[in-house]
């Protein structure tokens, strides 16, 4: 038996040694393939199995081998640093690293410094009215905003003519600050991609829920969420939003109620309040955070839902165009 043993292995021996060496590297290659499907990528890039297992099977020469593992070990490390709905660095929605979060008086501080003469010239800052209307508004109609303040109401409007800037800093942080505050995130996010919709906006692309507000529709959430005083508000607000019957796009509808603030600042209904405050911003904020106050109290005491948003929104603009106080809604909602 023992010599049949030992005759077997011989044979054995002698048929390794007539195979041909690809045949033991083919076996070594199958080996580090099992093993690789078996393994987290990260285990394997840590082990440098990876490049073992290209420099078994490669038949270039050294130095173009070198390049190729260098290469395949960039792409590697750009796995680890692209977030997810990032793409390649080629293009526009690329992501664009850790930025640090912007105030609303950092943010509105750019405004004023930056050359904003070609959109004012396409603001309106009053409604148009012709006849009758015209000659009932002048007689019965709100007082007229001081000098003083009008450059300021004008800034408001040339920020609601603004678009996104993509190549613009202050407006990406903007963006990210309202992404992170909202959903907690320690990180910044692609410039494009479906996390958007997790806050609110109604596709991949923020900028497109911008048309009518432009960028205060931006600066009124920010204001939202970064003054603490108004900060418990955004948050109760943006958890009813992620309610499972009575959900809604948090920044679409907040851009809907910078919409409202708009036309009734147009509608000159704010001009006694400004006056008296002598502060035009600080009123159009206060009557953004009043109106999705109690557009949230409405919603959350009502059982209303997003079939109802037009009739709710529509009630909100008629509130504030009839010159309804800007606190009632707010201290109504307080009581309750």
């Amino acid at each position: 038996m023992d010599g049949d043993d030992s005759l077997q292995i011989d044979q054995t021996e002698k048929a390794a040694d007539r195979l041909p060496a690809e045949s033991w590297q083919d076996q070594d290659v199958n080996n580090c393939i099992s093993l690789a499907k078996s393994s987290p990528i990260s285990i394997l890039k840590k082990n440098g199995l990876l490049q073992s297992l290209a420099a078994g099977v490669s038949t270039k020469e050294p130095e173009d081998l070198n390049q190729d593992l260098k290469r395949a070990q960039e792409e590697w490390d750009a796995v680890e640093s692209i977030q997810p709905g990032s793409t390649p660095q080629n293009r526009a929605d690329v992501f664009i690293g850790q930025l640090p979060s912007i105030s609303f008086n950092e943010a509105l501080q750019h405004f004023q410094t930056a050359d904003l003469s070609a959109h004012m010239k396409n603001i309106q800052v009053t409604a148009s009215r012709t006849g009758l209307f015209a000659i009932t508004r002048l007689l019965f109609g709100p007082p007229r905003l001081h000098r003083d303040l009008q450059e300021e109401r004008n800034l408001v409007f040339a920020i609601a003519q603004c678009s996104f800037d993509n190549n613009e800093r202050v407006h990406t942080r903007v963006l990210q600050t309202v992404y992170k505050k909202l959903t907690g995130s320690r990180f910044d996010c692609s410039r494009y991609g479906s996390h958007w919709e997790e806050v609110g906006f109604q596709g991949v692309d923020p900028a497109t829920d911008l048309r009518g507000t432009g960028f205060l529709g931006l600066m009124q959430v920010l204001y939202l969420i970064m003054n603490p005083q108004t900060l418990p508000l955004a948050h109760s607000i943006y958890k009813l939003s992620q309610h499972q019957s009575q959900n809604f796009p948090f920044c679409a509808m907040s851009i809907n109620i910078t919409r409202i603030t708009i036309q009734t600042l147009r509608e000159e209904c704010l001009n006694k309040e400004c006056n008296r405050r002598k502060q035009v911003v600080g009123v159009v904020n206060d009557l953004y955070v009043a109106a999705f106050l109690h557009l949230y109290h409405i919603w959350k005491t009502q059982n209303k839902t997003i079939s109802d948003s037009g009739l709710v929104l529509k009630g909100q603009y008629f509130k504030q165009a009839a010159g309804v106080p800007m606190g009632a809604a707010c201290a109504t909602s307080y009581a309750n």
